[in-house]
């Protein structure tokens, strides 16, 4: 694919944010039945979950509303950790099925993707209604179970489609390794460990058979310690005041803090590279203190590197960083923090930003 084109497409689809609406989610009553766990198909039985070529949305995710509480007991030990994994992954969910709704087979083969992309989408689809179903049921009988939103996403053609997919695969295995580390319970991490493996041959199969490009991340993948603030942007996937009236707040906690991402025109985001500090929504820009320290702080496998930046002179000039000699592989997460490595969540005020290294043409071609 040329970057040129790749570009052009997605910074007009970001700036534009087509609609492909999602229908209404269905009443809370015909829900209710979700509540109980032996109702319907069951993941990793049924291969409903697996095989299914439908367009009409695969169970549970035809039920979308809030299933309510059936016990009066106190909340169970991971139940935010899991009402907040129920939420995203009705909006994966959503993306997905909004692709198979919106193309045909033909639609990738014509620009130019394998074969079997579509019937690789429908069966990523039916994964994620699993995750549905298993998020449902992880959560306790004293706790709300999210419903659905509306959501709309910014694509147009196959090729944006796609492009977006990655984004959102490689975005949920860094939510899913901070997640796991504000789980308490055993049985909650080797559940999310289970989960990863499978979004990791989501990705695999986008970067690989999509995009023809080395899968590998390196010995180990990005780890990024607040997965509640990875939330925070894809929240602008949902179409306000869509959601249920009784749902949680998305993401809980939610810092609401500034968007940030590197700025048109960037050339390169490998490690040495520097680069200039977009703010993305106008209406919610940092501050920055005139006797404070900053620093852009890159998350990449393991390590975290700060880079001091200068803010003295923000918003007159803009604010560049040099990206840290780490491997170029994966994905780096970069954040503006007051302190160096960001020991705690309160640390971090603008962003998070992903970087993506592989394939190098959508990292750039996703900057808007």
């Amino acid at each position: 694919m040329a970057i040129q084109r790749l570009y052009t497409i997605l910074s007009c689809v970001f700036l534009s944010l087509h609609q492909l609406a999602s229908s209404a989610p269905v009443s809370s009553d015909e829900s209710q039945r979700l509540a109980d766990p032996d109702y319907g198909p069951v993941p990793g039985q049924d291969p409903l979950f697996s095989s299914y070529k439908g367009k009409d949305p695969t169970f549970p995710g035809n039920l979308k509303g809030t299933i309510f509480p059936t016990g009066n007991g106190p909340p169970g030990t991971d139940d935010i950790v899991w009402q907040n994994l129920l939420a995203a992954e009705w909006l994966i969910f959503e993306f997905y099925q909004q692709g198979v709704e919106a193309f045909k087979p033909e639609d990738f083969i014509a620009a130019g993707f394998p074969n079997h992309t579509y019937d690789a989408i429908c069966e990523i689809r039916n994964n994620e209604a699993g995750h549905l179903r298993l998020f449902q049921e992880r959560i306790s009988d004293n706790s709300l179970k999210p419903g659905a939103c509306q959501y709309r996403f910014p694509f147009y053609d196959a090729l944006s489609y796609l492009a977006i997919a990655t984004v959102l695969e490689i975005s949920s295995m860094a939510f899913l390794t901070g997640l796991v580390q504000t789980a308490e319970l055993p049985s909650s991490h080797a559940a999310m460990l289970a989960i990863a493996e499978t979004e990791t041959r989501h990705e695999t199969w986008a970067l690989l058979d999509i995009w023809k490009t080395n899968p590998f991340a390196g010995p180990i993948d990005t780890i990024y310690p607040y997965p509640t603030q990875i939330l925070d942007p894809i929240r602008h996937y949902v179409v306000p005041d869509s959601c249920p009236s009784e749902n949680p707040q998305f993401p809980n906690p939610s810092q609401n803090l500034p968007g940030l991402s590197p700025a048109i025109g960037t050339k390169s985001l490998q490690p040495g590279s520097t680069i200039t500090l977009n703010f993305t929504e106008p209406t919610n820009q940092p501050h920055f203190q005139d006797d404070q320290d900053f620093f852009a702080t890159f998350f990449h496998g393991p390590l975290n590197i700060s880079v001091p930046i200068n803010t003295k002179d923000w918003p007159e000039q803009s604010i560049q960083v040099q990206i840290p000699e780490l491997e170029p592989k994966g994905v780096f997460i970069m954040v503006i923090t007051d302190t160096v490595g960001a020991p705690t969540i309160d640390n971090v005020i603008v962003g998070p930003s992903f970087l993506l290294l592989q394939p190098a043409e959508l990292g750039l071609a996703l900057i808007v």
